[in-house]
């Protein structure tokens, strides 16, 4: 059992609101974070379980008298039925820490929530094992910034220097959920056929209604293909031969559930050269993987998704080392009409921080050179960095380090 960086935030949070709600995609490890939490000191449903979600949704007020507070109700995206009923209780008791909710699907549970609880839920975010929680580094992990101080850090916490190449293809190519990490490699693809069958569908079905699951199979391996690049709708469409709504509506769901991100560009009004279309990514490498068959990390290291799976990757564990720290990210990418780019820029207050991805040990001055675009937006550019395979970090020109993948 994985020590979890958002495990020392918990108590925090929910000190200060009624309702703590976690969300995230399905086997990420909501459920076994929250339990550890309690320390068994809340009692426990799951609307997994036909008969409580029954009682949930015929009589909400019944079931929080079967199942009182302080309580833990797992997947309550359900049976929206609830959050008036805990509206009430909240109301009647106000104190905090009363209930903590889980559940995999944004989009039911954001509209009960506004609806019901607005002001008095804490909503959080979990993805799956981040690289720090996997080494054990959980309570060290702290939110991504390329300042000195942040790689001064990384540098005495961080363990087995850099990360060999073929170790890190070995968790792209893996992935990160828990039970298939606690598994091993033998049992990734059953667990991941398992995962799109069980889960995946099964959500989209309740809430699209999906007609032809061929189809959006298909679509899974679209989207898949195209992590880390700009977001084409019609491309999707055209290769999956659905039409442009049900690409977006399709997408917008995997958005929903967890399993997608979209990186927005970083713009301002007096920009109009700037490119304004998002960039995909598939949150978990391993999942990404399987659905575009990559049989093993050595192919994928050497193949064409290569480094659009470690960039992938990458982005993925800087986003964990905010949303474990229950913060925002505030994450953007740069591009503009001449085709300058910048992977990643992270806003902190009138700041912007660069960062790039690179495949390579050995990074030269030119691979931090984009960053000098920046300069037209009218904000502060603070200190870059590299992420790439160096052992160590080094500096490449003043004000942006290459730093190693292992530091993350």
């Amino acid at each position: 059992m994985f020590q979890r960086t958002l495990g020392k935030t918990i108590h925090v949070i929910s000190a200060s609101f009624p309702v703590l709600m976690l969300t995230g995609a399905r086997q990420v490890g909501k459920t076994t974070l929250l339990e550890m939490c309690a320390q068994g000191r809340r009692a426990y449903v799951t609307l997994d379980d036909l008969d409580a979600r029954n009682l949930a949704q015929s009589d909400p007020a019944l079931f929080l008298q079967t199942w009182k507070p302080p309580l833990i109700i797992d997947e309550i995206q359900y049976a929206p039925q609830l959050f008036s009923a805990i509206k009430v209780i909240v109301d009647r008791e106000k104190r905090n820490g009363l209930f903590w909710l889980t559940g995999s699907q944004k989009f039911h549970l954001m509209r009960g929530i506004t609806e019901s609880l607005a002001g008095r839920v804490a909503i959080i975010d979990l993805l799956g094992l981040s690289q720090a929680e996997m080494s054990g580094r959980a309570e060290s992990s702290r939110p991504f910034v390329p300042t000195p101080e942040w790689i001064a850090q990384a540098r005495q916490s961080a363990t087995g220097g850099g990360g060999q190449l073929m170790d890190v293809y070995q968790r792209i190519w893996l992935g990160s959920f828990p039970r298939l990490i606690d598994q091993g490699p033998a049992a990734r693809n059953l667990f991941y056929r398992s995962y799109i069958q069980t889960y995946i569908q099964r959500d989209v079905q309740d809430v699209l209604k999906v007609s032809d699951q061929l189809a959006f199979n298909r679509f899974l391996g679209a989207v898949a293909a195209r992590t880390g690049q700009l977001l084409n709708y019609a491309s999707l469409a055209r290769d999956v031969e659905i039409d442009n709504k049900t690409a977006k509506s399709w997408l917008s769901i995997l958005e929903a559930s967890g399993l997608v991100y979209l990186l927005q560009p970083y713009h301002r009004n007096l920009c109009k050269r700037l490119v304004k279309t998002p960039k995909l990514y598939f949150l978990d490498t391993g999942l990404a993987a399987y659905l575009t068959k990559w049989p093993d990390p050595a192919s994928l290291e050497a193949g064409s998704m290569s480094g659009a799976l470690l960039e992938t990757w990458l982005l993925a564990e800087i986003l964990k080392s905010y949303w474990h720290n229950g913060l925002e990210a505030s994450l953007y990418f740069y591009r503009d009409t001449d085709q300058r780019e910048v992977d990643l820029l992270i806003e902190i207050g009138d700041t912007l921080y660069p960062v790039e991805f690179k495949k390579t040990a050995s990074p030269s001055v030119s691979a931090s050179k984009q960053f000098a675009v920046l300069e037209k937006l009218g904000k502060t550019v603070g200190h870059g960095a590299v992420f790439c395979f160096v052992e160590h970090a080094i500096p490449l020109a003043t004000g942006v380090t290459a730093v190693p993948v292992g530091y993350l």
